[in-house]
């Protein structure tokens, strides 16, 4: 959250949150999936629902729509490296793939959406595809989507090398948005530059 410093950035949310039972956890990628989220969330027999919504305001009006609960979605296909984001971190992926150049046509992206229950049929499609994967969040990577998909994969024996990007064991300082995610090389260069690494291995 830029300058309210360490005590108010949430980025320990999706992690602690994913430890509850029976908690349905969500994060959109922007406000189009949010709003499908908010009229999901309040559907009748849906029960405890927690979702992360992305900072900012939404430029656009959109209609309710009901999402199916534990199903994120490809939004580009690759051949090489499978990208797995949640939450609007996701849009800064699109931009660091795009960045690439003749090297975006390797790299498939993925909008997990949901946390918990996490999309089994997406992370069995990459196990078996993919020999490598890099996770995406701006949250802490300890008990997050990188642990989620760490645990699939070594629960169903899939063995990809997994580069997780996100939070460190530490807090994080005073500063601008933009100056932070910089920071912690989760900015579109930082991405770039880790999913060149991915590419090189």
């Amino acid at each position: 959250v830029g300058e309210d410093g360490p005590t108010h950035h949430g980025v320990f949310d999706l992690a602690y949150l994913r430890s509850i039972p029976h908690l349905t956890v969500a994060s959109p990628m922007n406000e189009h999936e949010l709003r499908k989220l908010m009229y999901t969330a309040q559907l009748p027999d849906m029960g405890p629902f927690a979702i992360r919504y992305p900072r900012g305001r939404s430029i656009s009006g959109v209609g309710d729509e009901k999402l199916t609960i534990g199903k994120g979605i490809c939004l580009k296909g690759g051949s090489r490296v499978a990208v797995l984001s949640i939450g609007a971190i996701g849009n800064t992926v699109s931009e660091a793939i795009e960045a690439l150049g003749e090297n975006a046509i390797q790299v498939a992206h993925y909008d997990m959406r949901w946390l918990k229950p996490i999309d089994e049929n997406i992370l069995h499609e990459v196990g078996k595809k993919f020999d490598t994967i890099v996770t995406v969040e701006d949250g802490v990577i300890s008990g997050g989507l990188g642990s989620a998909v760490l645990e699939f994969m070594a629960d169903n024996s899939y063995v990809p090398r997994v580069t997780r990007l996100g939070v460190r064991d530490q807090f994080v300082e005073h500063g601008s948005t933009k100056e932070l995610y910089q920071l912690l090389k989760l900015d579109k260069e930082g991405i770039c530059e880790s999913l060149l690494q991915a590419l090189e291995q």
